[in-house]
């Protein structure tokens, strides 16, 4: 019983680890990141290094003041201090990014027992808490450097697109390459969906959360909009395509079973389109994400198969 080893999953036995997951997951990251530098310039990379910096140093400190031991070098502080700077627009102050920052690790992951506990996405709860704190100086988007040299803030796709505005859109070209308003992570599609495939081929995440999401958000936006191209910029022109492969995936704050994960992206989808159509929120996934988080035991429970031999489904 001495030996005896209580922990998070993965496990010391298996084939991976804690460590060896979020070094895939920064490696997916890293298209977006490069690209967020081409498109925004130095103001996006120091927004990124200063997330990155105040998440693993508030790691740190909690871990130092509680005498726990060190848990910085599985990188997972990283990963969320690197999703949070992605998921801001290059003209997020200083404060916005150290407050956010320290929010995501102490607050939501820290408090509740560190990696694996927390109840909800720290990324996407710090953001919500932006939205809710500083407003438009973190909702907003910024033109890319390509737009205005002097990175200044513009109309998303989606903002434009709810106030009826459809004249002057960015092309399909402009919106997989990133070259439109928005934050610096999630305007290039296509580094997002290369970064995607590599965790899907590494087989850290399954394909099923993403496809079911963004399906259903393109469904319903086409279904209300009565526009294919409408419901294609609905699909593109947000942070939806980001939030799919790198927030809606976490392992602590989602269903484990598969079909726990197509009814928790389902959900996602579902709310994300009800707050952009009938809400102030034109975006709105970072909201559908933390309340699909805190409904995540429910819906595990609900879709877990029952042994053979007992009430319920069998597998």
């Amino acid at each position: 019983m001495e030996k005896l080893i209580v922990s998070t999953s993965p496990h010391i036995h298996a084939k991976s680890t804690t460590q060896s997951i979020m070094r895939d997951v920064l490696i997916a990251l890293s298209p977006a990141a490069v690209a967020s530098i081409v498109l925004f310039g130095l103001k996006a990379l120091l927004n990124i290094v200063l997330c990155v910096g105040v998440c693993v140093l508030s790691e740190f400190i909690f871990n130092l003041i509680v005498k726990k031991k060190q848990t910085i070098v599985d990188l997972s502080a990283c990963v969320t201090g690197l999703i949070l700077g992605l998921s801001l627009p290059a003209t997020t102050g200083v404060w916005p990014c150290i407050v956010g920052s320290v929010f995501a690790i102490i607050v939501v992951k820290c408090l509740f027992g560190g990696i694996g506990c927390n109840f909800a996405n720290p990324a996407a709860t710090a953001r919500v808490l932006l939205l809710s704190s500083f407003g438009m100086s973190v909702a907003g988007g910024t033109l890319t450097s390509f737009q205005n040299p002097e990175l200044v803030s513009g109309a998303t796709p989606l903002v434009s697109i709810n106030a009826g505005i459809l004249e002057g859109l960015p092309s399909i070209g402009d919106m997989l390459l990133g070259n439109r308003a928005g934050a610096v992570g999630e305007t290039c599609i296509i580094a997002i969906l290369l970064g995607g495939a590599y965790l899907i081929v590494r087989k850290v995440i399954n394909w099923e959360t993403p496809v079911v999401l963004l399906g259903t958000v393109f469904l319903l936006s086409l279904i209300i909009k009565g526009d294919a191209t409408v419901a294609l910029y609905e699909l593109l022109g947000g942070g939806v395509v980001f939030a799919a492969f790198f927030m809606a995936t976490d392992y602590s704050t989602t269903p484990i079973n598969r079909l726990g994960k197509v009814v928790f992206a389902f959900g996602c989808g579902v709310l994300t389109v009800i707050f952009r159509f009938f809400s102030s929120l034109p975006e709105g996934i970072s909201y559908a994400l933390l309340i699909m988080n805190i409904l995540s035991p429910y819906i595990e429970k609900l879709c877990t198969f029952k042994p053979l031999g007992k009430a319920g489904k069998t597998e």
